[in-house]
């Protein structure tokens, strides 16, 4: 058996939804019968603090990564890449059963290059997020994983070989070619009773940085400390219980939508992949909000304003320059069906 394993880690879902159990359980008994993978379990991964031992655990993962968890991709890697487990994003090649080959149209974007800041320190491994929510059975699921296993298996057998050819006449006597830990494996120092210690539920904001342009324009917006900028000057979500428990409004007035709410109902601030929402193909500012989503969310912050016992600023307070002087218009269609998704209690 190789020393070289991919790490499968099963982030379980919130709650105890025996559909949802029963899928899990059924995944994991399929990963630990296959060779070369080292599979854990932790809970919901956005809930996980920085003392929870599901989090110190996926912290010592230092190889390629597969996460199965309930929620977008994109929300999954940037929640890790927040908690400062990185990488460079794995692209699956599962395709979602609600995603007929129409809707394949609406998706092309997400491959397309970025103009965001992008991550910082990335280390050489990759991070795959799969979406528990797309198929019933387990059995997609283990066939992506065998993919990926394979995928990571030739790209650093590939990197031996350059490595080996730049380096010929290097030849170490009496060692170790490399330990497990060295290209990513790791033995799970932590129990299961300890991985899996319920957490309290969370709500915080989580930054895409290959959206994200550093505009500032949610530092100017959020009332509630949230916000700040690093050594660097780029954007962070510095005080995260400052957030306002099922409050989404600064996710809508960023520009480049890259602000995520993964357990938001609506699927565009939740971290869907942009375009293609629930099988329609929408302009993605419309989902969240339309050409009405700065009164929007001025409302929402005035709510939590008074919640706090605060005055209502309306849009006299860190509202985007470039949504200063647009006039209110009449909402259509689509401004209808937002309202009708928002309204629904998911």
């Amino acid at each position: 058996m190789s020393g070289h394993r991919l790490t499968v880690v099963l982030s379980q879902a919130q709650g105890k939804h025996p559909g949802k159990r029963a899928l899990e359980e059924s995944l994991a008994a399929a990963l630990i019968l296959e060779s070369g993978l080292e599979v854990s379990v932790v809970p919901y991964l956005y809930d996980l603090d920085k003392e929870h031992t599901g989090r110190l655990f996926l912290e010592s993962v230092s190889g390629d990564m597969v996460i199965l968890g309930w929620m977008y991709p994109r929300a999954a890697f940037w929640v890790l890449d927040r908690d400062g487990i990185k990488g460079h994003f794995g692209e699956s090649q599962l395709k979602p059963q609600n995603l007929d080959d129409e809707d394949e149209e609406g998706t092309e974007q997400e491959s397309q290059p970025t103009k965001g800041i992008g991550s910082l320190d990335v280390p050489d491994r990759h991070i795959y997020c799969l979406d528990l929510r797309d198929f019933s059975s387990h059995e997609p699921y283990l066939e992506e994983i065998r993919r990926i296993a394979e995928e990571c298996r030739q790209r650093r057998e590939a990197k031996l070989q350059e490595h080996q050819k730049a380096n010929p006449a290097l030849v170490q006597l009496g060692t170790s070619l490399g330990s497990a830990n060295s290209e990513g494996s790791i033995r799970d120092p932590f129990a299961p009773e300890q991985l899996l210690t319920p957490p309290d539920r969370r709500w915080y904001p989580v930054i895409d940085y290959s959206r994200c342009t550093n505009c500032m324009e949610c530092i100017d917006f959020c009332l509630f400390g949230v916000y700040g900028v690093d050594q660097s000057e780029r954007i962070l979500v510095e005080n995260q219980d400052n957030c306002k428990r099922g409050c989404p409004a600064c996710s809508r007035v960023c520009p480049e939508h890259a602000i995520i709410f993964p357990d938001y109902k609506t699927p565009a601030i939740a971290g869907a992949p942009g375009g293609a929402v629930t099988g329609l193909k929408i302009d993605l500012s419309k989902l969240f909000g339309g050409a009405d989503a700065i009164n929007t969310a001025a409302q929402e912050r005035d709510r939590e304003l008074m919640n706090d016992g605060r005055q209502a600023v309306g849009l006299s307070v860190g509202i985007p320059k470039r949504q200063a002087n647009k006039t209110s218009e009449p909402k259509d269609e689509l401004d209808k069906l937002v309202d009708s998704l928002d309204a629904l209690d998911i």
